[in-house]
């Protein structure tokens, strides 16, 4: 894919560019290893280093952090929890208190059955989200609507919020208070990246 390309917005679960098709294993394998490589070099490190401070400022202040995401970046936000949570910890700093809204299946289920998808997450926050804690999105199109009504709740209740977005950031990059954009068309790699953004943040803290 050129680097010119147009990056648009997605629907979510839609997928812009799978990659070239007809590809053996080994040629796809190097189009999609260009293609990520093109995504680091091009990592927003001033946006990386802005949410790390924001953590540090949460962890300093006892604020909590709340992650999520649907899919793929369930699975993301759940690595990310327990990585602040429990690798990221460093003697003589106080624990990141941090969560991800992904996990309880039983409440999730509640919440989707009794109520709406749309509310997964803004109806956890209902409960818990304070002024000053940080609420972090991660999502691949930037468009779900469960990431978005809780965005909503989270400016409500005055509480930081960033967001962890593909393609171009759709509807959350212009919503949230700090963004870092993986500006692909590959689902794929816009996941890599949102993990290993996770990883980054998370041994900067570890190594302070």
């Amino acid at each position: 894919m050129s680097a010119a390309k147009k990056i648009t917005s997605t629907r979510p679960g839609a997928f812009h560019l799978i990659g070239p098709g007809g590809l053996p294993a080994e040629d796809f394998a190097a189009w999609y290893r260009t293609e990520s490589f093109r995504q680091w070099q091009s990592l927003d490190l001033k946006a990386i280093s802005s949410l790390a401070k924001t953590i540090e400022k949460a962890e300093k202040e006892n604020r909590e952090i709340f992650v999520m995401g649907n899919g793929g970046s369930a699975a993301t936000a759940s690595h990310w929890a327990t990585d602040f949570s429990k690798t990221a910890y460093v003697a003589g700093h106080p624990m990141i208190r941090c969560r991800c809204l992904s996990e309880n299946i039983p409440y999730l289920t509640a919440i989707g059955n009794d109520l709406s998808f749309d509310d997964f997450f803004s109806r956890q926050l209902e409960n818990i989200l304070n002024p000053g804690d940080l609420v972090i999105l991660i999502s691949g199109s930037g468009n779900s609507k469960n990431l978005i009504k809780a965005c909503r709740l989270a400016k409500k209740r005055k509480a930081q919020t960033a967001g962890i977005l593909g393609f171009d950031g759709g509807r959350l990059k212009n919503m949230v208070d700090l963004k870092i954009i993986v500006p692909s068309n590959q689902y794929g790699v816009i996941e890599d990246m949102h993990m290993a953004i996770g990883h980054i943040l998370t041994f900067y803290l570890k190594q302070r």
